[in-house]
């Protein structure tokens, strides 16, 4: 019979990490939907996980970390796809491919983020500008993985251009999944309404990109 190895020291400081990580996100939830993101002090947060100031702010430096999960996914998310795009995949082939996986697994990376969540973006001028930042950073990251892909600077203006156009397509589609959402339409009718929708815009670009940066 196999004998089980105790948890390690370390091991078991890692769960109590996550566990105490978590029970601030949960309660910094919780408080966001209640009273709104603006209303909300790090201390109220603190005191509803029954944790000192400073421990929240060691696991969430700002506050807006505590309101927008999954940053460096969504700002690294398109230059990955084009990093991983398929032998004679273009670049464009390449973001349409996962932008549609993203939409049939409902990711709140692609904007599924559920109306609550929305509407505290929304209502919030901290937030909303979180979120522009962070589309940003896409523009950037696609450019370095475009510039990669083509043997080009990242400042190249080509290479800015088409990084550009691209991560257009998605803020454009990331703001109408959140506005549809808004309006308290359900993630499937969503998700039906926005591949059609998608397809039209990445159609858009075809007669200029379709061969750009191909595997």
């Amino acid at each position: 019979m196999a004998t089980r190895t105790p948890a390690t020291p370390a091991g078991l400081r890692e769960t109590k990490k996550q566990e105490t990580r978590q029970l601030i996100s949960d309660h910094a939830t919780q408080l966001f939907m209640d009273q709104g993101f603006e209303q909300t002090t790090i201390a109220e947060i603190a005191a509803a996980a029954r944790v000192a100031k400073k421990t929240v702010t060691n696991y969430f430096p700002r506050k807006e970390d505590l309101a927008l999960e999954h940053q460096e996914q969504f700002a690294a998310s398109p230059a990955r796809a084009v990093a991983a795009r398929h032998p004679g995949e273009s670049a464009l082939a390449a973001l349409r491919r996962a932008f549609a996986d993203s939409v049939a697994a409902r990711d709140p990376v692609a904007g599924f983020s559920g109306q609550e969540s929305a509407r505290m973006i929304a209502d919030s001028p901290t937030l909303s500008t979180c979120v522009r930042g962070l589309h940003d950073r896409r523009a950037h990251h696609l450019a370095q993985a475009l510039g990669e892909a083509t043997g080009t600077p990242p400042d190249d203006i080509t290479v800015r251009t088409v990084a550009g156009l691209l991560n257009t397509v998605h803020r454009v589609l990331f703001h109408r999944i959140q506005e549809l959402t808004l309006a308290g339409h359900p993630d499937d009718r969503i998700a039906r309404t926005i591949t059609a929708e998608a397809a039209r815009a990445f159609d858009l670009l075809e007669p200029a990109l379709s061969d750009y940066a191909t595997a």
